[in-house]
């Protein structure tokens, strides 16, 4: 697939915590990668003038530039679209028994990846025929397969002892049937501003017992699946495999998909796979997608209008760079007189007013 999206750096920058202070995103336990995502998120909400959210420490509140109040996250306000907003409601309402959705984080947390799974995929849930095309622009070998179903938050059964024995579950699943009839799915992990060392669960021994008939690694018993940054990785593709050694279905693979920028999650990723053996026909592969070739695959299926605006709210870091600048303008080598500019790949890249690219 080819792009139009500017590919402009090879890292987010480090931001000042004046200017942190000043979108009210100052989070002194903020990797790098993610005070630039909550400073853009900072950027969508003001831009479309949406209330600012809080948090509660000890008997105070603080506020936080990426939230929106209660009033603008019961309206749907976190979802790209009306449809999306109506789509999730039902999708809580008749989510999957034992289903782990923590309600204010996916309506009022512009930074989470719970709603930024129902903005990439939601249209998808609501036309399958467009899912269809998606999946055939994400995954060529797939062109021509019918998306039966999209599901959010989906386990193949939490607690069941046959497959891992917890509640881990996929932040998206892909049903689909290829035009030989073979029953496949795409199980999805999202990641945005996350690093990949977020607290270890609990190791079930049916893991090492899954980890040693899968075939998937080179050393099954290696301590480093077990901890940080495999061991989500390493569970939930053996939730995956589990799925298909009982015969649910016939193929499948095990997708993470994560910001380009997001430096983090690709060590995370790079890690994993280099643990693993190559994925033979009675395994689930391993595959990692950018959210930026993601969101072209959504245009690509004739989404273009849409696709835009979710790269503009989610990946164009331009516009941090755009208030980094003009941070510096009044104060900095800039000068305030000067006209700031972002130095891109391509040039210059002139700025409109109040920092927006």
């Amino acid at each position: 697939m080819t792009s139009d999206f500017p590919d402009t750096f090879a890292h987010v920058p480090l931001l000042p915590e004046a200017l942190l202070r000043q979108h009210h995103i100052f989070e002194p336990l903020d990797h790098r990668f993610r005070s630039a995502a909550r400073l853009l998120q900072s950027i969508w909400r003001q831009d479309r003038e949406l209330p600012i959210g809080s948090y509660k420490v000890g008997t105070k509140r603080k506020k936080l530039g990426s939230r929106i109040s209660p009033t603008a996250a019961r309206a749907g306000a976190n979802f790209m679209l009306p449809a999306i907003a109506w789509l999730v409601r039902r999708e809580l309402a008749y989510r999957e028994p034992a289903a782990m959705i923590d309600e204010p984080r996916l309506y009022g947390n512009l930074l989470s990846s719970m709603p930024l799974a129902f903005n990439v995929f939601g249209l998808l849930k609501l036309d399958l025929s467009f899912a269809c095309r998606v999946l055939g622009e994400l995954f060529p070998d797939l062109a021509g397969a019918k998306v039966q179903a999209v599901l959010f938050e989906h386990s193949p059964g939490r607690g069941d002892p046959a497959l891992t024995g917890d509640r881990s579950a996929f932040d998206v699943f892909l049903r689909y049937e290829t035009s030989a009839g073979s029953r496949g799915f795409v199980a999805i992990e999202m990641k945005y501003s996350e690093s990949c060392q977020e607290p270890v669960a609990a190791i079930r021994p049916r893991y090492d017992d899954l980890a040693d008939v899968s075939g998937l690694f080179v050393d099954a018993r290696k301590p480093t699946l077990k901890a940080n940054p495999c061991q989500q990785l390493y569970r939930e593709h053996l939730l995956a495999q589990a799925m298909l050694m009982r015969g649910d279905y016939d193929e499948g693979r095990f997708v993470v998909i994560a910001p380009q920028l997001n430096t983090l999650v690709a060590s995370a990723v790079a890690s994993y796979k280099a643990e693993l053996n190559a994925a033979g026909e009675d395994q689930v592969g391993f595959a990692s997608i950018t959210l930026e070739d993601t969101i072209i695959a959504i245009a690509m299926a004739g989404e273009e209008e849409y696709a835009t605006r979710l790269y503009r709210r989610y990946c164009d870091f331009q516009l941090v760079d755009g208030e980094l600048n003009l941070f510096w303008a009044g104060d900095g080598p800039i000068g305030a007189a000067s006209e700031p500019t972002a130095v891109t790949a391509g040039g210059p890249l002139k700025l409109l007013p109040g920092g927006r690219a």
